[in-house]
């Protein structure tokens, strides 16, 4: 039984590096800090191996990662694809992760869809075949759109991710209309749950024209009785699974690493195995 706790990214988090951190060096210094991080650059382009191998060489053996879909896998790219395009792509994507998956350190693979994805036959006939395609490997699905957890179709959008065997992505975030989902505190895979912390920043969640929306979007800091109901409710989802992964995305102020921390004192959890920092290097 464990629960992982990380960041989405690791490159924007300044709580965590002095200022002669150099880009290259970042990962590395991360995760002497975290056991886990999301990879959302995977979500703007499909990374080369050869990045994902230095990556495996820079962090310590326990370390997992959240790989990110692509984006025109989930669809952001609003283009239209035959099954064969789509299959296509998915086999791009799928080589490009090969150095993570037989290391054995995929945490998950995040298929999070965009807020027009909503309930209709064809999108899941599009969650069927990702499914299919991908098999062998633990994917998380993160809804944007809350017309799949409505009361008529609550219990049977969980009831298809548990027979399909998708991991659940549960959100904390704004509830901000269509395009936002509520906290369903269901596991749906027997063995891991996926929390991402996207913050509560209601004004800035939808572009309601603003310019800087993207800015702002996650711009929270949770407060200690926030995360403490918070950590009451991880426990009883590790009950439920043995592997929680807690990710924190709150970071367009840079809370998201010291409210992770915060989650790691509150739940009481020591990481043993992470990477050694430079001051603890002659302390043994």
């Amino acid at each position: 039984m464990a629960i992982h706790i990380g960041l989405t990214g690791w490159g924007d988090h300044p709580s965590l590096y002095s200022e002669k951190t150099k880009s290259e060096n970042k990962l590395s210094e991360y995760a002497s800090h975290f056991p886990v991080v999301e990879v959302d650059t995977a979500f703007y382009a499909i990374q080369p191996q050869a990045r994902y191998e230095k990556w495996l060489k820079e962090t310590p053996s326990s370390f997992s990662f959240v790989i990110k879909a692509f984006n025109k896998l989930t669809g952001h790219d609003r283009e239209s694809r035959s099954v064969q395009e789509a299959r296509d792509l998915m086999l791009r994507y799928e080589e490009s992760i090969q150095p993570v998956w037989e290391s054995g350190r995929i945490n998950a693979l995040l298929f999070q869809f965009p807020p027009w994805f909503d309930v209709r036959k064809e999108n899941i006939r599009k969650l069927r075949f990702i499914r299919e395609w991908l098999e062998a490997y633990p994917i998380a699905l993160e809804f944007r759109n809350r017309t799949w957890f409505e009361k008529d179709y609550r219990e049977q959008t969980l009831a298809f991710m548990k027979d399909q065997q998708w991991i659940h992505s549960i959100c904390d975030e704004p509830q901000a209309g269509e395009g936002s989902v509520p906290r369903v505190l269901v596991p749906t895979h027997p063995d891991k749950t996926l929390v991402r912390f996207h913050g509560r920043n209601i004004h800035g969640w939808n572009k309601n024209g603003r310019k800087d929306w993207r800015e702002v979007r996650f711009l929270y800091k949770y407060n200690e009785e926030e995360l403490s109901e918070w950590a009451e409710q991880v426990l009883e989802l590790q009950k439920m699974t043995p592997e929680v992964t807690l990710l924190f995305n709150n970071n367009s102020g840079g809370d998201a690493a010291d409210n992770a921390k915060q989650m790691q004192e509150i739940l009481g959890i020591t990481y043993n195995d992470l990477n050694p920092r430079q001051m603890d290097l002659f302390n043994f």
